[in-house]
């Protein structure tokens, strides 16, 4: 069975295609006043202009046309000729039963299945994830959960940036510390013995340390980009530092990304494209698409289109737009735009991919069109084959990039750790959690800090900025992923004393207003997930997950479960609950949620 708007949309264009009006105008959605009825029609406005008539007088005949129709309880014409659509109970109850009884809680797959790669998570390899990942990690497992929920075949891949100057930031670092290496051999045996010494801590102050000196030494600044070149270009020592630092790097990236409940399926970075690259610019200059540029070799990828800039000495001009994307450096090098192209090549000869999302920050929008502009100049991906799924940065109470007291920018790990430590205090201030082992606690304390995160950062439509405020996060009360745990334990509880007290679920049967109302909101799912799947926006699940667990708060206050006396009433209310449980759980799963055994 179809959800309820779709049903009601097949009679719908049935009754305006017997008035010799398009059927498309019996399009059903949800009502904007509910109050009023659960959904409504507003074809009625616009095929009256169409067939000349009053839209009223039209959708008088549209109503005389689904009168004695099944399941269509009443058709109120509002206004100028808005059609007002009732449902009888016996309809509402069908679709309750239909979700109970469905693996998939409601929600169809797409029709046709296509092959995905979401790129997402994108930590550069040398230094610690900070807050400014958490986003790209958040949106694209749940992106990643969605389409391959509805049926797509999946792959996420991290792409780590391991291959770039950060590398020869560290390298020349290396030699500072520990002497100059020879380009052309591997490491000498004192040098290779300091190198397996170094450890993540050690790292996490060599790469920022390395990074403001470059900052300010232009000397250093320069050794960094040839030992990024000599890197690239097979140095057996450059490789060996590479390596070391490489695994250091990502063994503490992984355990940050664990800790957040995302996972990969590709842990792929840069320098796994390192080996196409040659081939890749030869069969670039062989298309002719190659051109000098100050010693660099760049691809033109503007259409033709300007946008104005401002050059070092004041003067404006019209500058190609997107710029050139910059293929190999004047020193040698391979940039972030190359690997960027080169990863696109290996995953259409590997995967033969339909579409390839990339969740990265909004900031880099201007990038990706370069990137993609070229791949599809070059025949290595139709452009519409790849999107950039861009995002608002998580902000601080001035409205900024959100920072630490001290002007740093925060560490993941300790982000994740402040959530949990704020998850301890509220479920000890609730007394929740006394008769826990301290195993138990911990478990459901990071899962609360873990659903205060995402939740907050879901709720919000991907391509806005939010403000950082943790306490409010950390509520159990009100839009928040603590008070969907809540919800969803409480639901759980229920159901184990059902089953303690031998009660069984029953034929799903709506008579009160409140069963009525949740079923609605169990309808609403699969239209939620078309929305989040075909706008790439979780939100949309966030604000039905929000509504699911309103709507079931509702019925519960209103409706007994185990204390009403009526076996029947109470079978089907508890089946009602197990339907509710189910898809909220799925839901929940899909925003990279977890909700505890019991709070």
């Amino acid at each position: 069975m179809t959800d309820l708007a779709h049903t009601l949309t097949s009679h719908l264009a049935a009754a305006f295609a017997a008035e010799g009006l398009d059927p498309a105008l019996g399009a059903v959605k949800r009502s904007d006043r509910p109050d009023l009825a659960p959904f409504q029609c507003n074809g009625a406005m616009a095929a009256g202009k169409a067939a000349g008539k009053p839209p009223r007088a039209v959708a008088e005949a549209v109503a005389a046309r689904l009168a004695g129709i099944a399941g269509i309880a009443s058709v109120e014409i509002a206004g100028p000729g808005f059609l007002n659509i009732a449902l009888t109970d016996d309809l509402v109850a069908a679709r309750a039963q239909a979700v109970a009884d469905d693996a998939r809680a409601g929600a169809a797959p797409v029709a046709h299945a296509r092959k995905i790669i979401v790129d997402y998570g994108g930590p550069n390899v040398a230094k610690p994830m900070h807050v400014g990942h958490l986003r790209a990690s958040i949106i694209g497992e749940s992106i990643k959960r969605l389409f391959r929920f509805r049926g797509d075949q999946v792959w996420g891949d991290a792409h780590f940036g391991d291959w770039g100057f950060q590398m020869g930031l560290l390298i020349a670092d290396f030699e500072d510390r520990f002497g100059a290496i020879d380009p052309d051999g591997a490491l000498p045996a004192d040098a290779d013995a300091r190198l397996a010494a170094v450890t993540l801590d050690d790292l996490q102050t060599i790469y920022p340390e390395a990074a403001q000196r470059a900052k300010d030494d232009e000397t250093f600044r320069d050794r960094a980009r040839k030992a990024t070149t000599r890197l690239q270009s097979g140095s057996v020592a450059c490789r060996a530092i590479w390596a070391r630092y490489r695994a250091l790097s990502m063994a503490a990236q992984k355990e940050d990304f664990h800790a957040l409940g995302v996972d990969f399926d590709l842990w792929k970075g840069e320098a796994d494209v390192d080996p196409l690259i040659p081939g890749m610019v030869e069969d670039l200059r062989k298309q002719g698409l190659l051109v000098e540029d100050q010693g660099a070799l760049v691809v033109h990828v503007s259409g033709g289109e300007t946008k104005k800039k401002k050059l070092e000495d004041g003067t404006v001009i019209d500058a190609p737009f997107p710029p050139p994307l910059l293929v190999v450096s004047s020193e040698g090098s391979a940039m972030y735009g190359t690997t960027d192209l080169a990863t696109i090549v290996e995953r259409a000869k590997d995967f033969s991919f339909d579409l390839c999302l990339y969740v990265v920050d909004q900031r880099q929008a201007d990038h990706f069109e370069q990137v993609f502009r070229a791949a599809a100049i070059a025949g290595y991906a139709k452009r519409e084959a790849l999107e950039h799924i861009g995002f608002g940065t998580m902000n601080g109470p001035d409205g900024k990039p959100f920072k630490t007291r001290a002007g740093g920018v925060l560490r993941l790990a300790d982000l994740i750790e402040m959530a949990r430590e704020k998850a301890r205090e509220r479920l000890r201030a609730d007394e929740i959690g006394s008769d826990f082992s301290p195993e138990e606690f911990e478990n459901v304390a990071h899962k609360v800090g873990i659903a205060a995160l995402k939740f907050a950062d879901l709720a919000n439509f991907r391509g806005t900025s939010y403000v950082f405020d943790l306490d409010r996060f950390m509520s159990f009360e009100g839009k928040t992923g603590p008070y969907l745990l809540y919800q969803s334990v409480r639901i759980k509880s229920i159901l184990r004393k059902a089953e303690e007290a031998g009660l069984k679920t029953g034929p799903i049967q709506i008579a009160h207003a409140n069963e009525r109302t949740l079923t609605l909101a169990l309808d609403a799912f699969d239209a939620a997930l078309a929305s989040a799947y075909d706008k790439r926006a979780p939100h949309f699940l966030a604000e039905h997950a929000f509504n699911l667990a309103q709507a079931f708060s509702g019925f519960y206050t209103n409706c007994p479960i185990l204390p009403e006396k009526d076996e029947a009433v109470r079978a089907s209310r508890i089946a009602l609950a197990q339907a509710t449980l189910k898809q909220l759980a799925l839901t929940l799963d899909l925003l990279g949620l977890e909700a505890p055994e019991r709070m």
